[in-house]
C-alpha cells in the first residue's frame, strides 16, 4: 500500500495526505429549511476521524427553488454561515480536506417539491414507471443561464469563506451541467447548444465564475460522465474532448463517473461488455483519459479490493481512488485499510422483496443514505436494516416535504 497511503499534490499546491477520497453520496440530511443538519455535520466529523485524503460532500444546491431531493442542503448566500463553519471545522486537527459538491438539478427535479423545473431544453426525464414524478421542464433563457452560472460561483465563495478547502462542480449523473453536455437533453440552437463546443460552454463558464470568485489557491474540481450510456447521448469521445477543454482551463481534479437517473451506470446497473467481469466500472475510459489530460484523475465506481486500488495507482492509470458506499458501512475506511489491514470492502445490495421495485433499482441510494444518518446519530451502520423499511421511510419524507408549509 505504498502508493495508496502516499501524499498527492494537486496542480495548485494543495496536498492530499493519501489517495483515498470519499466521493459525493446522496445524503438527503439537510433541515426543512435546507441548512446542514447536526446529524450531517457529525457524519463528516466521524469520517474525518478516519483520515482519508479528501471528503467530498453530497450535492449542495445553488438555488432554493431548484431542489433535487427533499432534504438537500442549499447554499446561495451566507444565511447559514454558522452551521457551514461548524461543518468545515469537522476536519479541524486532521489533514483531511473537505470540499462541497456544488450542483443544480435542472430537469432532474421531482415535481412534488419543485414548482418550476428548468433545463437547457423542454425535454423531460424519462424513467420507466416514474414518468409522473417529473415535469416537462421549461427551457432556460440566456439571462437565467447566466444567473445560474453566477450562483455556482457565489456558492463556492460562501463555502470558501466558511473554511472549506476546495470545491467540486457536479457535471455528471444527469444534473444540469450534464444536461447541457448531452445532445439528448440539450437541443438548443444558440451558443449554449448544438456543437460540442457550445454544449460545453456552460460547464466552462461555471468553472470560470467559480475561479474568479475563489482565486487560484482554492482547488476546484469537476465530476464528469465518461458517457451517458444512452443512444444518441453524450458519448465517450465527446467526454474526452470536454476533458481536454477543462484541462486547458486549469481544473485541479477531474473525477470520472458515468450515467444518469435514466441509465444509472454509477450504480453498477449499466456496464460495457468489455468491463463486465471487472471490479471497476470505468477503467477502460480512465486509461484513455490519462493519455489526453495532464490534470489529476480520480475514478469512482466499483473499487472494493485494496489490491486493485494499489495496482491502478502503480500502473499510473489514475491518481485518486474515489469511494462512496464503503464510507457508509466503514466510516473509518482509510484507517481500516492503513492501520487495521482491511483488504476488501463489503457493500451490501439491499432488496425489498418486491420484484417490480428491485428490478427498477434506486433503493441502494435510499438504504445507504440511511446508513449515513445512523453515522450522523453517533451509531454504528446497520447492515441488517430492511430495504423495504428504508423505502417506506423515504416515501414518508417525500410526502412530508410535498405538503410542508415551509
Amino acid at each position: 500500500m505504498k502508493i495508496l497511503n502516499s501524499s498527492f499534490t494537486l496542480p495548485n499546491g494543495t496536498i492530499l495526505q493519501n489517495r483515498i477520497a470519499k466521493s459525493a453520496l446522496s445524503e438527503n440530511m439537510g433541515t426543512k429549511k435546507h441548512a446542514p443538519s447536526k446529524e450531517l455535520i457529525n457524519a463528516y466529523r466521524t469520517w474525518a476521524q478516519g483520515n482519508p485524503g479528501l471528503l467530498i460532500t453530497g450535492n449542495v444546491m445553488v438555488d432554493y427553488t431548484a431542489i433535487g431531493e427533499p432534504r438537500n442542503v442549499v447554499v446561495e448566500d451566507d444565511r447559514d454561515m454558522a452551521l457551514l463553519k461548524e461543518w468545515a471545522d469537522t476536519v479541524k486537527n486532521t489533514d483531511t480536506h473537505l470540499w462541497p459538491q456544488i450542483n443544480h438539478p435542472g430537469r432532474q427535479a421531482f415535481s412534488k417539491i419543485n414548482k418550476d423545473v428548468v433545463a437547457p431544453s423542454a425535454i423531460p426525464v424519462k424513467i420507466n414507471g416514474m414518468k409522473s414524478m417529473f415535469k416537462i421542464p421549461r427551457a432556460l433563457v440566456e439571462e437565467e443561464i447566466l444567473d445560474i452560472i453566477n450562483r455556482f460561483g457565489n456558492t463556492a465563495k460562501v463555502f470558501k469563506d466558511a473554511g472549506f478547502t476546495g470545491a467540486q462542480i457536479h457535471g455528471a449523473h444527469g444534473y444540469l451541467v450534464s444536461q447541457f453536455l448531452s445532445p439528448l437533453s440539450n437541443t438548443r440552437n444558440d451558443k449554449w447548444g448544438g456543437s460540442l463546443e457550445n454544449r460545453a460552454r456552460f460547464a466552462i463558464e461555471v468553472y470560470r465564475n467559480i475561479r474568479k470568485k475563489v482565486g487560484p489557491e482554492f482547488p476546484v474540481g469537476i465530476k464528469i460522465n465518461s458517457a451517458d450510456f444512452q443512444r444518441g447521448g453524450f458519448t465517450e469521445e465527446e467526454s474526452l474532448e470536454v476533458l481536454q477543454l477543462l484541462d486547458q482551463e486549469g481544473m485541479d481534479l477531474l473525477e470520472i463517473s458515468g450515467g444518469s437517473y435514466e441509465a444509472p451506470a454509477m450504480m453498477g446497473q449499466v456496464k460495457k461488455q468489455s468491463t463486465i467481469d471487472r471490479e471497476v466500472y470505468f477503467m477502460d475510459y480512465i486509461r484513455k483519459a490519462r493519455k489526453i489530460t495532464t490534470k489529476p484523475l480520480m475514478l469512482t465506481g466499483g473499487f472494493r479490493t485494496v489490491e486493485l486500488m494499489e495496482n491502478a495507482l502503480a500502473d499510473n492509470q489514475l491518481d485518486i481512488i474515489g469511494l462512496g458506499r464503503p464510507f457508509c458501512v466503514n466510516p473509518h475506511v482509510a484507517d481500516d485499510i492503513f492501520i487495521r489491514g482491511l483488504k476488501k470492502l463489503e457493500t451490501p445490495t439491499p432488496l425489498t422483496g418486491i420484484k417490480a421495485i428491485d428490478k427498477v433499482g434506486g433503493l441502494d441510494v435510499i438504504w445507504y443514505a440511511k446508513q449515513i444518518k445512523l453515522i450522523g446519530q453517533g451509531k454504528e451502520p446497520d447492515l441488517n436494516f430492511s430495504g423495504l423499511k428504508a423505502l417506506r421511510q423515504n416515501a414518508w419524507l417525500m410526502f412530508q416535504k410535498a405538503f410542508a408549509k415551509n
